[in-house]
């Protein structure tokens, strides 16, 4: 088979079971948070399952040690749709900070508040703030890890956008380490494109930083980390594609 055809076939294969999984997920919305936040890791596991047995896109992750015990906060690039289920997979669960509009989605949204996730309105200005603090306090609390797109969106490989105030007030509020994340996954599962390539997506988790650092030092110093890691990983995903 095709290696372009291969990789749609694992996009085809996850639309084509959102139907039968919000069937699966629905009774799980009456059971506690725990039991829903296992059934939402399922449900991300299969579809790097897929991805991976159809359609030929695998999943590395680097430097797992530097994820700290309990609670961190961790800043990750966002190229991709394929980020989410990643991450929802491979962490023990995450508090992932998104949109509120997700929730919005029939059944799948209704998953995300019963795990707890953490919504974002982002007219809302300083009460969206304030709610997503005192939310990210809470799960903080309950030892979970704490996951921000500090770009605010998914970019293209290689762009860069200046870094969120919300990631910052994440930091100073929390007072937990922060890993930044870099990732290469936009090469792989493109935003915005039907065209999907079979290869090695690659997540790196880098060393953590401090709770306690000025703010603009932080800011500076997680942003460049992730921008040079990125970049890194972008050139390796590259050679991989030229064969």
């Amino acid at each position: 088979m095709p290696p372009l055809l291969r990789a749609a076939l694992g996009q085809f294969a996850i639309y084509a079971s959102a139907p039968v999984w919000a069937v699966l997920l629905i009774p799980f919305y009456f059971l506690p948070r725990r039991l829903a936040a296992r059934a939402l890791k399922a449900w991300a596991a299969s579809a790097l399952w897929q991805i991976r047995v159809l359609g030929g896109i695998r999943i590395e992750e680097r430097g797992r040690e530097n994820l700290p015990a309990g609670a961190c906060l961790l800043a990750s690039k966002h190229q991709s749709a394929l980020d989410t289920f990643a991450f929802a997979a491979l962490l023990e669960e995450p508090a992932i900070v998104h949109k509120r509009e997700l929730m919005w989605i029939p059944v799948f949204g209704w998953m995300l508040w019963k795990a707890d996730m953490i919504p974002v309105d982002r007219r809302g200005g300083r009460r969206a703030l304030k709610a997503m603090l005192g939310a990210a306090r809470t799960r903080a609390g309950e030892g979970r890890p704490i996951l921000i797109f500090p770009e605010g969106t998914r970019t293209r490989p290689g762009e860069r956008r200046p870094f969120q105030s919300g990631l910052a007030a994440l930091y100073g509020e929390l007072g937990v380490p922060l890993v930044p994340v870099a990732l290469n996954s936009g090469l792989f599962w493109p935003r915005r494109s039907f065209r999907k390539n079979p290869g090695v997506m690659v997540i790196e988790y880098l060393p953590p930083i401090a709770p306690g650092l000025p703010r603009a030092q932080m800011m500076a110093e997680v942003e460049q980390r992730v921008h040079e890691a990125s970049e890194r990983l972008l050139a390796e995903g590259r050679r991989f594609l030229r064969g």
